[in-house]
């Protein structure tokens, strides 16, 4: 029976709709796990620093294939073999990670999806301004321990801020015991709106992120429907979940024995606005008709 190794930054409570969604790529393409598939889960639980230990003892197990969702779990995949197939979920653009080559040919063992919420972080930016034109002073929000990604998210959004003449502070969390800290900070800099950006501490702290943003009367946005879900003020961004999905079907895909530096990597294709009318008005901002026709929902 093939072992697919799984290699997730986030905590095991928080990450299983992802790891269900993974299966249900998996079974939609054949592999039933307990029948013909097995998967040995490692969970970093937001410690990127034991990925690479993670990554390693796979490798020892001599596991099928490795699926190494999160950016931080791809990269310690790609340094722990060069012969072992990879299938990645990552939020940003896989070439300038240097995780391949080439989206159409990636080369090498490792290929998969991504859902590209580093590059349209600045119209998570644009939609914020322009719910907000009056501020001229955002804030972005990052955990600075996920490198590769923090840093290309800071570049994108500080580009994007330059070009609308905007104000931008970063911020750093490393955890959520920093998440008071950051709001302190936010009030000190008299910030008007915040993006948060991507991360494994971020995403698995985002119900206390919508309160904080609440109890401290800042609009925010983030790119998953949690947040708005939570209280948060909107979301832009792709579906996680159908991310995950698309990449259990691609390590079907080399289950059945297809070349990873063959399979084209898979880009997200769908970005969804959402919207929380009651914490819009509890924010006292008015969401303009235009944007309430671009929302692909709005909660009540």
């Amino acid at each position: 029976m093939p072992v697919v190794g799984w290699l997730n930054a986030v905590a095991a409570d928080f990450g299983e709709p992802r790891a269900a969604a993974f299966r249900r790529g998996l079974q939609e393409s054949g592999y039933v796990v307990g029948q013909n598939v097995a998967i040995e889960y490692r969970w970093a639980a937001q410690q990127i620093d034991r990925l690479t230990a993670f990554a390693a003892d796979l490798v020892q197990r001599r596991v099928t294939v490795i699926a190494a969702g999160t950016t931080p779990a791809a990269v310690a995949a790609q340094a722990a073999t060069t012969t072992i197939p990879i299938v990645f979920e990552v939020g940003s653009d896989p070439v300038r990670l240097g995780l391949v080559a080439n989206l159409n040919r990636p080369g090498g063992n490792i290929t998969g999806v991504t859902s590209l919420i580093v590059e349209v972080a600045p119209k998570r930016l644009e939609l914020l301004h322009e719910l907000l034109p009056t501020q001229k002073v955002m804030a972005l929000l990052l955990n600075p321990d996920d490198r590769a990604l923090a840093q290309a998210q800071a570049r994108e959004v500080l580009s994007a801020a330059r070009n609308r003449k905007l104000e931008l502070h970063v911020l750093n969390v490393r955890s959520e015991a920093d998440f008071d800290a950051a709001f302190a900070d936010i009030k000190r800099l008299q910030v008007g709106g915040l993006v948060i950006g991507p991360g494994s501490v971020i995403d698995h702290g985002i119900n206390k992120l919508a309160s904080l943003t609440v109890r401290h009367a800042v609009p925010a946005i983030y790119q998953f429907r949690d947040f708005p879900a939570a209280g948060g003020l909107m979301s832009y961004g792709s579906d996680v979940l159908e991310s995950y999905r698309l990449a259990g079907v691609q390590t079907a895909k080399v289950l059945k024995g297809e070349k990873p530096d063959e399979l084209p990597v898979v880009q997200a294709t769908k970005f969804e606005l959402v919207i929380n009318l009651k914490t819009a008005r509890a924010l006292g901002i008015s969401v303009p008709p235009s944007m309430q026709a671009r929302a692909d929902e709005m909660i009540e």
